[in-house]
């Protein structure tokens, strides 16, 4: 792939901003691949995403964050620069399921998603073989129900210790405490049927099934304290009938599960979400 500098801004919308950046790169010979722009006017925001052949440029990655730092002030942006041959790093957590987990690995492994899987943290042994096939480090960190804070606590030992940028709730079963959602604000990526709040608790495709769908879907989101309601970044459906049984949805919600929480993450990885309060914009490719 061709090495780039991804540049990532938000800002409140004026006039000139796109002219700035534009003569910004042009001053240093950068060749624009991909760009994308976004202005939300109910807010008066502005959302920019641009990738620099960084080949083209006449600066290195450390210089263009120093030089580009006054027209950053100026506009009162949020941003930042990254190289894209830097290789987030990612932590996997699951319970028993594996269809999740097995499906960003296999990603994974095939060079699907550009980054570097640190670990799967796991509150069971069930995938332990199937994760280090893979050559990758498996914890299992049990919870008990009397007290989660300390296993909590190793679960957040072992995310610092690995360097994860990134968390990703691969059907992990269990509730982020609110201090981990506020720690690893806009990390953690968690994914879920969508029929919520409508089938709330256990089986909800078999409720769904009783109820006489005919969407069923999933959605990727950021894990925030206030339970399944974070930034969504990702969501799809798939068609039932009233031929599917529930056996039948939840085969066909594992499909759109695994599908919706991959993409989501590559979007994640790419630099392609912006959050602004509990909204993103997210420039998929």
């Amino acid at each position: 792939m061709r090495k780039t500098f991804r540049l990532v801004i938000s800002c409140p919308d004026r006039v000139g901003i796109v002219a700035a950046v534009s003569q910004f790169l042009n001053e240093r010979s950068g060749s624009i691949i991909e760009a994308s722009h976004h202005t939300d006017l109910e807010q008066k925001w502005f959302f920019m995403r641009h990738d620099v052949d960084a080949e083209s440029l006449s600066i290195d990655v450390e210089t263009f964050r120093e030089e580009f730092a006054p027209i950053a002030e100026e506009y009162n942006m949020r941003w930042y620069v990254k190289d894209s041959e830097d290789r987030p790093k990612v932590i996997l957590m699951a319970t028993k399921e594996s269809h999740c987990l097995n499906d960003i690995m296999h990603r994974w492994h095939t060079g699907e998603l550009n980054c570097e899987i640190v670990g799967v943290i796991a509150n069971h042994e069930d995938l332990r073989s199937m994760v280090e096939w893979y050559n990758v480090p498996y914890f299992c960190i049990s919870v008990p129900k009397e007290n989660k804070m300390p296993a909590f606590q190793e679960i957040e030992a072992r995310i610092d210790e690995t360097g994860a940028d990134t968390i990703v709730l691969a059907r992990y079963m269990q509730i982020f405490p609110e201090y981990l959602c506020e720690k690893y604000k806009h990390r953690v990526i968690n994914i879920h049927h969508s029929f919520l709040p409508s089938f709330i608790g256990a089986k909800p495709y078999h409720q769904a099934a009783v109820r006489g769908v005919k969407l069923i879907g999933a959605t990727c989101h950021y894990v925030t304290a206030d339970l399944d309601a974070g930034p969504i970044i990702e969501q799809d459906v798939i068609r039932v009938r009233h031929s599917h049984s529930a056996e039948d949805m939840v085969r066909l919600g594992k499909d759109i599960e695994k599908l919706v929480l991959s993409r989501g993450l590559r979007y994640h990885l790419e630099d392609r979400v912006l959050v602004h309060g509990n909204k993103t914009v997210v420039f998929a490719d």
